[in-house]
């Protein structure tokens, strides 16, 4: 990012100075050249966002745009419906609902804790609060390693030695748990006002229990530790437990197509075939848990890419289908979404409708093409997730994973140099980190759509020649949430919900939230 300049500086404790008596706190804004803008942090201030209390006829919006906007805020009263004026009409049935949202949230891993601890211990909190707090992103999910991942400083397992010990014998957390992940949770916890809800993942397995003996390459589970891996996973609950850090979910496995083509492949990985692995649902793992204390702790397949969704899931349970009985949900990855219409997401809702679908994983800056891996002010990125996570929503997933929480400016650490961008970019020399537009991105949902909300259906009216990108949703407290984003020119958006409505302008290249308050 280059050093701070003593004017961008001086402006951020000119913010805090003006703002600190208020509930909100504006973005300390610096702009990139050709891109949009990033927030800047540090341990005496960062920006904040409280949501607007409403009554009955009243609405609010908040927008962000590739021009600098950071929920920029505005409330209104609803009017009376009105075919009058041109633009863009939604017309929103609150009576038709379809799926319950689960959250929204981020993955602690090693290369999150890592850079979240260079930080002082200010900064640290203002973090943590720009996540989880009532004054943030109000995230209620997070994503948890079960051992290491490419977001680590080397590879590594639990009970890697003595090999061959089917036992688990010598069981036991790490440094990077005690020292990074178990800290970045708790800290998580204690900042939300709302149970966070964590999914944990394993990678690779200790390489004797695979058929290449390594972390990373072509690998199988050998048969003869099926039932070893499923306590595997096991020893994890209780060991995560113990430190007063309960599992929501666990998955099957990350990825587990990528270690049946490890030779592209140097993520740490175990392959699994379909078929496979419903033989170890239906034999191991699902007896294994649903035998235990944590009989409640729900089981997540998949963990894959989009594409592989279908013949997965279709091929699993019709070699198995006890596996069904162990089920609960599916989990997708986000990074071949782009060679993948969403709408394979309803055909498998469909074809199993008491299994959720959940995203999983996600980040850019990854693929071979892209120029760079962290990309600070990007909006194309930003707009990237936006258009995914409404995509996403409106065929059946009810919650939306981010991968690393925080990383550095190099898009790390990574033991295998697979660097990757964050919403939060932390700059250590600095004692600061900056938020990209991804943050606001994930934002303009986390924030407003709690969990127990319901998607509704949104119709156009007819004879509307333009269109922005929508999702909304219903929430507990009967108030209703619509998700806007506008990839074109600037349109006015009328928002219809019986007989009032609500009226919203938007820029080009921008998103908006809005909630209603109709009764």
């Amino acid at each position: 990012m280059g050093a701070y300049k003593d004017s961008v500086l001086f402006g951020t404790l000119l913010l805090c100075f003006f703002s600190g008596t208020f509930a909100d706190s504006p973005c300390a804004a610096r702009k990139i050249a050709k891109k949009s803008v990033v927030c800047v942090c540090n341990s005496t201030y960062c920006d904040r966002i409280t949501k607007e209390p409403l009554t009955a006829g009243q609405y609010v919006v908040y927008k962000s745009s590739e021009s600098g906007l950071r929920f920029n805020k505005t409330k209104a009263n609803l009017q009376p419906v009105s075919d009058s004026g041109s633009g863009y009409t939604l017309l929103l049935h609150p009576q038709t609902t379809f799926q319950t949202v689960e959250g929204f949230g981020g993955a602690v891993t090693d290369a999150a804790g890592i850079n979240w601890k260079n930080l002082s211990a200010s900064a640290q909190e203002a973090l943590i609060n720009s996540y989880f707090s009532d004054y943030g992103l109000q995230y209620n999910m997070i994503r948890v390693p079960i051992g290491g991942t490419d977001f680590s400083t080397h590879p590594y397992a639990y009970n890697e030695l003595p090999v061959n010990d089917a036992q688990l014998s010598n069981y036991s957390l790490t440094y990077e748990d005690f020292t990074y992940k178990i800290p970045m949770i708790r800290s998580a916890m204690q900042a939300g006002s709302t149970p966070i809800h964590v999914i944990a993942t394993t990678w690779s397995p200790p390489p004797w229990m695979k058929s290449n003996h390594a972390y990373t390459g072509h690998s199988r589970l050998k048969p003869e530790y099926y039932q070893t891996y499923a306590d595997y996973h096991l020893k994890f609950l209780e060991k995560y437990t113990a430190e007063g850090i309960p599992i929501w979910a666990i998955t099957t496995t990350n990825e587990p197509t990528s270690g049946l083509v490890g030779f592209i492949n140097s993520i740490n990985n175990l392959g699994w075939t379909s078929g496979s692995m419903g033989s170890w649902i239906v034999n191991n793992l699902g007896p294994t848990i649903r035998n235990s204390t944590f009989k409640y702790i729900k089981i997540i397949t998949g963990d894959d890419q989009r594409l592989t969704l279908p013949y997965w899931v279709n091929l699993l349970i019709a070699e198995h289908p006890k596996a069904l009985d162990y089920i609960d949900g599916i989990g997708v990855h986000y990074y071949t979404d782009f060679l993948t219409p969403a709408a394979v997401l309803s055909e498998v809702g469909k074809s199993y409708p008491d299994k959720f679908i959940i995203a999983t994983e996600a980040c850019e800056g990854t693929m071979l093409f892209e120029k760079h891996h962290v990309d600070l002010g990007s909006w194309i990125r930003a707009k990237k997730y936006l258009i995914d996570i409404i995509d996403d929503f409106n065929h059946g997933v009810v919650g939306w994973i981010d991968w690393n929480l925080c990383l550095n400016v190099q898009g790390g650490p990574t033991y295998i140099s697979n660097f990757a961008d964050s919403p939060i970019i932390v700059f250590p020399e600095k004692d600061a980190f900056v938020k990209q537009p991804m943050f606001y991105a994930m934002g303009h949902f986390s924030k407003f759509v709690p969990r127990g909300s319901q998607r509704i259906s949104v119709t156009q009216k007819v004879g509307c020649r333009h269109s922005v990108w929508n999702v909304a949703f219903i929430t507990p407290k009967g108030t209703v949430v619509v998700v806007l984003y506008n990839d074109g020119k600037a349109i006015k958006v009328t928002i219809q919900l019986g007989g009032n409505q609500a009226v919203v302008e938007m820029e080009a290249n921008s998103v908006a939230t809005v909630e209603i308050m109709s009764n």
